[in-house]
């Protein structure tokens, strides 16, 4: 009997972080009480950085981004976003981490979860993700679900099913 696995990974479609981003910034310059305000949406790196004028047009922008991004299916798990920085000028800066591979920690966590489960699979990590390997399609289905439910407080996926 072959053997069947799957990865557990934490990676974030950036095509549709762009293409949110980009609906986002169509709402800021339509948006009324964003006239004339300082308001900005960039993604630099591993990072999306937000600023605004004020805190409550921070507070409104990032309302907007994670709208966007929730209606393109991402997880907003997998956009943290961080404290507010005023700087000298008086432009509110956020930056939100776009999480790209799950920490040796959270890799840990999940293979002591699956563990725990006392599922007929073998659990491996791999560098960034969580490699599960088992005879049967119905413990791996199993995994899934449990991951899933589990609601962990960073984004999962799952890749490379075979």
């Amino acid at each position: 009997m072959a053997e069947n696995s799957f990865d557990i990974v934490c990676k974030i479609d950036r095509q549709e972080l762009q293409n949110a981003i980009d609906l986002t910034r169509k709402e800021l310059a339509n948006r009324f009480d964003f006239k004339g305000a300082k308001a900005t949406v960039e993604i630099e790196g591993d990072n999306l950085v937000l600023e605004a004028s004020d805190q409550m047009r921070m507070k409104q922008l990032i309302e907007i981004v994670q709208s966007k991004a929730a209606r393109r299916n991402l997880s907003l798990k997998a956009l943290p976003f961080g404290d507010f920085e005023t700087n000298v000028s008086g432009l509110v800066k956020c930056r939100a981490a776009i999480q790209a591979g799950l920490n040796q920690e959270q890799c840990k966590e999940i293979v002591r979860m699956i563990k725990d489960s006392k599922q007929k699979v073998q659990v491996r990590i791999q560098g960034d993700s969580v490699r599960v390997t088992g005879k049967s399609k119905d413990d791996l289905q199993a995994i899934q679900k449990l991951i899933r439910d589990a609601d962990l407080p960073y984004h999962t996926a799952f890749d490379n099913y075979r």
